[in-house]
């Protein structure tokens, strides 16, 4: 793999998203309450979301957890 192909892989990736003004409103609320742009808060919100999943199936997979 050469220079340029492991500098794009760094990068973060740019997407489109729509949604509805009310949700933008509630977004732009909730990241002014927490100092962040509403990208920022996007970011934070779908990277806690993807923890908690990865959490969840951890807590599924636990032997101790099933009684076995």
């Amino acid at each position: 793999m050469d220079q340029s192909e492991n500098n794009s892989n760094d990068k973060k990736k740019q997407i489109i998203l729509r949604i509805s003004p009310k949700l933008w409103n509630e977004l732009a609320a909730w990241a002014e309450d927490d100092f962040r742009s509403i990208n920022g808060q996007i970011e934070y919100l779908l990277t806690e979301c993807v923890r908690q999943r990865r959490g969840k199936r951890l807590e599924k997979n636990d032997p101790e957890d099933s009684g076995e």
